[in-house]
């Protein structure tokens, strides 16, 4: 018999227990308010939807973007323009309407890492200005066979502002194989990329050959590049604003078109 009213007693307690954990008429228009619904998880499985629907159809157009644009079409583009898409500036891009070149890491072949374009930066310091090169031509290429191209700008360059402290040349290759990306072997390939000290000229302006490593499909975006067979060479100021741009191998008339720019630049 008291067993029986132990257990009779234990059944009200829970049952008490229960009723209680169930919120009131206040207590459930406070659930409902709309401050309450802002910290429910379903806000934030929205938001994180959303986050991946926006990158879902991001990297979509990136893929239709690459697929239209493989190798045989630019081979096929190459072969009827030899690598010249567009014809080099004649005059100087006014500073109004000049872009600036995106900022973009490169290495050396001694592992030694910075930062491109070298420009003025916001803290208006004199000794930071006097650092910063008042012209920099900056060669971009994405394929070996686009290296002859970029000789016949760079090698001209070179020897015409080669007394010069304000000038800049940066060859940039790309690399953007994932094998070749992979720190040992990317240790490895620019171990392999560094040269024999020779007697080199001093009165030719020396060229600093610098490598990018990894995914370059949106820096390639900013700057429209499209076909990766040919050469991309930018003529930048101190401010890292485009101010000249050609492609492809150089002619007379826009190698003179560069170093007339060059020396503009130079005297500004």
């Amino acid at each position: 018999m008291q067993g029986l009213k132990q257990f009779t007693r234990r059944r009200f307690n829970v049952r008490d227990s229960i009723m209680a954990s169930i919120p009131t008429t206040t207590q459930s228009e406070n659930l409902h308010s709309p401050h309450f619904s802002r910290l429910t998880p379903k806000r934030f499985l929205d938001l994180h939807q959303l986050v991946n629907k926006d990158a879902i159809a991001k990297e979509r157009a990136r893929l239709n973007d690459e697929m239209s644009r493989g190798y045989f079409a630019d081979m096929n583009e190459f072969k009827k323009h030899g690598g010249k898409v567009a014809v080099a500036n004649k005059v100087i891009i006014p500073t109004m309407v000049a872009v600036k070149f995106p900022d973009i890491k490169v290495s050396f072949s001694d592992g030694k890492t910075m930062k491109l374009p070298i420009r003025i930066s916001d803290s208006k310091d004199d000794s930071d200005k006097s650092s910063v090169p008042k012209a920099s031509l900056v060669c971009l290429s994405f394929r070996a066979s686009s290296q002859e191209m970029i000789n016949s700008w760079s090698v001209p360059f070179a020897k015409t502002f080669s007394n010069s402290k304000d000038a800049h040349l940066y060859q940039v290759s790309f690399i953007d194989s994932w094998l070749l990306c992979r720190a040992p072997i990317k240790r490895l390939l620019l171990w392999t990329m560094k040269k024999p000290n020779q007697n080199e000229s001093k009165d030719t302006l020396q060229g600093k050959i610098v490598y990018s490593f990894g995914d370059h499909y949106y820096f390639r975006k900013e700057l429209k590049i499209l076909n990766l067979l040919t050469g991309y060479i930018f003529l930048l100021d101190s401010f890292g604003r485009v101010r000249w741009q050609g492609f492809g191998s150089a002619t007379e008339d826009e190698l003179s078109s560069l170093l007339a720019c060059t020396s503009l630049l130079l005297n500004e």
